[in-house]
């Protein structure tokens, strides 16, 4: 019973397209024309490519004992790809790169116009994609009018990411520059009035607690009185201030060692803050291409046909269904 409903329901479907043949086969060819004029109007599009790879760090470590696999050489992982692809699309990159190449007179925005910026910042999302690949690489993608334009472009933003990136990073590593150098400073000077104090007790006598013990060996050799005088008052000398000097030596090793870490410290720091690092591996620079890469005038075509032709059927089967209800009322 159900098959023969079914069956019944096809050839009415059947016997409806044909009655209404003439209809869709204007339709079509009418949707068919109008589309390829359209896909025509369209600007042809060119498409260019750079790939790059993250670097697994930003820095060179001074530091001996540091993570091996955080070498300048290890490519990036995910959460580097990431990070990177934030790179990419802020805006103090994508504001370099539209003043760069005048695209808001590429894409024919006028300034003056309300929305300007909004409209620009769509404009340029339509043209230049970044997507991160299955190997962990970054695909740059740029589309132009003109294939050495989106060539250009995407070479400039590949060279672009260290600008920017070393840019953020100076926000911050400069200002732990200045305190590590202050720090270091600070160091200096306390050893150095150390160095001096340690000198004056050394001009008057003082020696380290090791030597000490010599004296009372050699005032119980002294021969003559006044070898007798001079080592009993270096004794005395040495019983005053001998604490102090012993006190100022052991600061004075403490200090050597703290500030040989601070050195270091202060060298990474320098790093950090003065050099320029690159931050990517290119592993493809963009070139001009010779084949479009949009309008797919042909998918335009035959998409936009199919949907004329369904929506022209579904109208026409509405205005059959009410006239078969006007009738039976």
């Amino acid at each position: 019973m159900e098959k023969n409903k079914s069956d019944h329901n096809t050839n009415e479907l059947l016997v409806f397209t044909y009655k209404n043949r003439k209809t869709l086969l204007l339709t079509g060819i009418i949707a068919g024309i109008g589309s390829v004029i359209v896909s025509l109007l369209m600007p042809v599009l060119y498409e260019s490519n750079a790939i790059v790879f993250p670097t697994a760090t930003s820095t060179v470590s001074f530091n001996a004992q540091s993570n091996a696999k955080a070498s300048s050489m290890d490519f990036g992982e995910e959460e580097h790809a990431e990070q990177l692809i934030q790179i990419l699309q802020s805006s103090p990159l994508r504001n370099r790169i539209i003043e760069k190449f005048d695209l808001a007179k590429v894409y024919d925005i006028d300034p003056k116009a309300d929305g300007y910026h909004h409209k620009l910042g769509k404009a340029y999302q339509s043209h230049i994609h970044f997507e991160r690949t299955r190997f962990g690489s970054i695909n740059i993608s740029v589309l132009d009018e003109s294939p050495q334009l989106a060539a250009d472009i995407a070479n400039k933003i590949v060279q672009l990411i260290d600008t920017v990136k070393n840019d953020l990073i100076k926000e911050r590593t400069i200002p732990a520059f200045e305190i590590n150098k202050r720090k270091l400073n600070q160091l200096k000077e306390s050893q150095e009035q150390l160095n001096r104090e340690m000198d004056s007790l050394s001009q008057m006598g003082v020696i380290d607690a090791k030597s000490r013990s010599i004296l009372f060996s050699a005032l119980n050799e002294a021969k003559t009185a006044e070898d007798k005088a001079f080592f009993k008052n270096q004794i005395e000398v040495n019983l005053k201030y001998g604490s102090r000097y012993d006190a100022l030596a052991d600061l004075r090793e403490f200090r050597i060692e703290k500030m040989t870490d601070q050195e270091v410290s202060y060298e990474q720091a320098e790093s950090d803050a003065t050099e320029n690092f690159n931050h990517k591996f290119v592993v493809e620079s963009a070139v001009p291409s010779d084949k479009k890469a949009k309008p797919k005038r042909l998918i335009i075509v035959l998409v936009f046909t199919f949907a004329s032709l369904v929506l022209v059927f579904i109208s026409l089967l509405i205005r059959d269904r009410i006239k078969s209800v006007k009738h039976s009322v």
